[in-house]
């Protein structure tokens, strides 16, 4: 393995996992306070990093291209692919028809703003999906190249937004108490969706091979820079609005429009609305791809110009025709998302792992790498996955 492509899948698990969807954790947590807020996003990381730390050691056994459903097959039998299958379908394909509603949205703006084209937002939406849609059916070393050169215009435009947010924050604002227990329940799901990246480690592992130590060492550096800049931006916003005006944004545009009038910078909105096209694009990019993959590994398709064709009409007409069609119907189904990424994310890993363990050490095998903690910590994990599930209900 090469350190470029090392650096280009650290790029997209970064990319894929810091999207449009970290706008929305300042106003998600507006009522925990700073303190509060990042020991949430602190233990919902770990958990994270954990998981996909189990995925490693779950692959190391298994060929490159073997997919998620595959391995579920293989260690936990047909009720375990049946579902891997389906919580990956519905969590993949509900995040790409979010991305391509967002994304479409963006683009007929930009047009709009721009060429002064007004043409129909169902054509920014269909241009969308043809674009991104086309790098994805080239194949993972497109969507690298494409994606490293997004993923650096975007981290660009968030080190705008948090050098103007930075220098303003207030002390005093940061020591803000949770309001009630009950909203960091309801903020739990929304941070712990922020964290999620699963979905493409089968993508990556087939990109680079079964390296154990580079997969470790990529798994832990991929999720602690989103950790990082949703640390700065967490600070950033809270640190410049008060909680009570943080709690009034209901909406991105109420805390756009909250920022905009506290700050009364121009720059500010044009980072703000800079980063969340290019936070939808990298994000679409690295979602799609996982469902490519995983849809090519199912059907069995072959690695030629017609074939990959069909599997890009397979993984990209259904979210196109819920965005065209159905928008709100999928904004509601995302509510719910969190629940098929712990499953995915949380349930699958551990499971797996603990059929694994149990075969090897039963059959004398060699026990290769295992993630710290044992069974302890597998359950601790499921524990978490319960709670996430209860939070999202709960909240």
């Amino acid at each position: 393995m090469t350190q470029n492509k090392f650096f280009g899948s650290l790029l997209l698990i970064a990319g894929t996992t810091i999207g449009a969807g970290m706008l929305a954790l300042p106003i998600a947590s507006a009522g925990l306070g700073f303190g509060a807020s990042v020991l949430v996003m602190l233990l919902l990381w770990g958990l994270m990093a954990y998981t996909a730390l189990l995925l490693v050691e779950v692959h190391q056994f298994a060929p490159p291209e073997a997919s998620l459903n595959q391995l579920a097959f293989k260690l936990l039998g047909r009720p375990g692919q049946v579902i891997a299958s389906s919580a990956l379908m519905f969590l993949l394909y509900a995040l790409c028809a979010a991305y391509i509603a967002g994304g479409g949205e963006q683009l007929n703006q930009k047009l709009t703003l721009w060429l002064g084209l007004a043409l129909p937002s169902q054509f920014a939406t269909i241009l969308f999906t043809l674009v991104f849609g086309t790098i994805v059916g080239l194949g993972t070393h497109s969507v690298d190249l494409i994606n490293r050169g997004l993923f650096i215009v975007k981290i660009c435009a968030l080190l705008m937004l948090l050098g103007l947010l930075l220098p303003k924050v207030d002390g005093q604002h940061l020591l803000a108490l949770p309001v009630e227990q009950g909203l960091i329940i309801s903020a739990i799901p929304v941070v712990f969706t922020s964290f999620g990246f699963h979905g493409s480690i089968p993508s990556v592992v087939r990109y680079l091979g079964v390296d154990v130590k580079s997969l470790r060492r990529l798994m832990l550096l991929g999720s602690a820079l989103p950790l990082l800049i949703y640390l700065l931006w967490q600070l950033g916003s809270q640190g410049v609005l008060t909680q009570t005006q943080l709690m009034h944004s209901q909406s991105l545009t109420g805390f756009i429009n909250q920022l905009d009038v506290v700050m009364q910078n121009q720059y500010l909105t044009m980072a703000v609305s800079l980063f969340a096209a290019l936070a939808l694009a990298t994000s679409f990019l690295g979602v799609s791809l996982g469902l490519f993959d995983f849809m090519a590994a199912n059907l069995k398709q072959n690695n030629n110009v017609s074939r990959r064709s069909v599997t890009s009409a397979i993984t990209f007409i259904p979210p196109l025709g819920f965005a065209l069609f159905y928008p709100q119907g999928f904004i509601t189904a995302l509510g719910f998302a969190s629940i098929a990424l712990v499953i995915l994310a949380v349930f699958l890993p551990v499971a797996m792992v603990w059929a694994q363990r149990r075969h090897r050490d039963e059959a004398q095998l060699p026990r290769g790498y295992r993630v710290t903690g044992g069974k302890p910590a597998l359950l601790l994990a499921a524990v978490s996955g319960v709670m996430i599930i209860a939070a999202q209900f709960g909240g």
